[in-house]
């Protein structure tokens, strides 16, 4: 219970955090579930050769990861919402316990492409957030010098999407200097940040997945849940 220097506080509602529910008996032991999407359908994508480059990281590191491929994906307005590219992206997003974008940067901005995937991903499904408590990770390529534009607004989405961003991301300048003929990242430190941040979601994804829900668990939204069922148990007319 709120002490009586909170007045404002809804004793109902109210909850100390506890570290118990931090650190469940009972953990999940298979490999962590990651969806990887990129920003480009250009035939030769860096930015989606930096993904697959990072999945087989994850891969390595004990994860389970997919791609998600964005061709044939139709714009989120007024495209229907069984298309199977939705529906596909859709199922993944349920499925995933983190994920990793990578976006072109592209007049100081993530790509179209990028945006639409990420508009498909619902903020609610019935009453579940599909991304609500997931990791993420984010990364960008560009053809230029070094930016973070694409990589400080994909935190922003993340956010609002309420997902947990691990706080290391990638930025890979001239991309088109940085992979061989056949696709693989070339060594450099652009590439053992890519992995640093591989490594970094691995380890946030164990450590918050079997607590996640609780993580993002809300006082405002625990009360306005409690008013709500109040209301409708108390109506006169059922």
């Amino acid at each position: 219970m709120p002490s009586p220097e909170l007045p404002n506080i809804d004793g109902s509602s109210f909850r100390r955090p506890d570290v118990a529910r931090l650190l469940p008996a009972e953990r999940a032991t298979h490999p962590p579930r990651i969806l990887l999407l990129y920003g480009s359908v250009r035939e030769r994508s860096y930015s989606r050769l930096v993904t697959e480059e990072a999945a087989r990281l994850l891969q390595a590191m004990g994860a389970e990861p997919r791609i998600f491929d964005p061709r044939g994906l139709p714009q989120p307005d007024g495209a229907p919402e069984d298309h199977p590219k939705v529906q596909e992206l859709r199922e993944l997003a349920q499925w995933s316990e983190g994920m990793v974008w990578c976006s072109p940067e592209r007049h100081g901005a993530m790509t179209g492409i990028m945006k639409s995937q990420i508009d498909w991903i619902p903020l609610a499904v019935g009453s579940v957030r599909p991304t609500q408590g997931k990791t993420l990770a984010v990364m960008e390529v560009s053809g230029g010098s070094q930016s973070f534009n694409a990589v400080n607004q994909l935190r922003v989405l993340g956010r609002w999407m309420r997902m947990l961003t691990i706080p290391n991301q990638s930025s890979v300048a001239k991309a088109f200097a940085e992979f061989e003929e056949d696709g693989r990242m070339k060594p450099s430190p652009y590439y053992e940040r890519v992995v640093d941040v591989m490594e970094e979601l691995v380890k946030f994804t164990l450590l918050t997945r079997d607590c996640s829900g609780y993580l993002v668990d809300r006082y405002s939204e625990r009360r306005e849940s409690a008013e709500a069922l109040s209301k409708r148990v108390n109506l006169r007319s059922i």
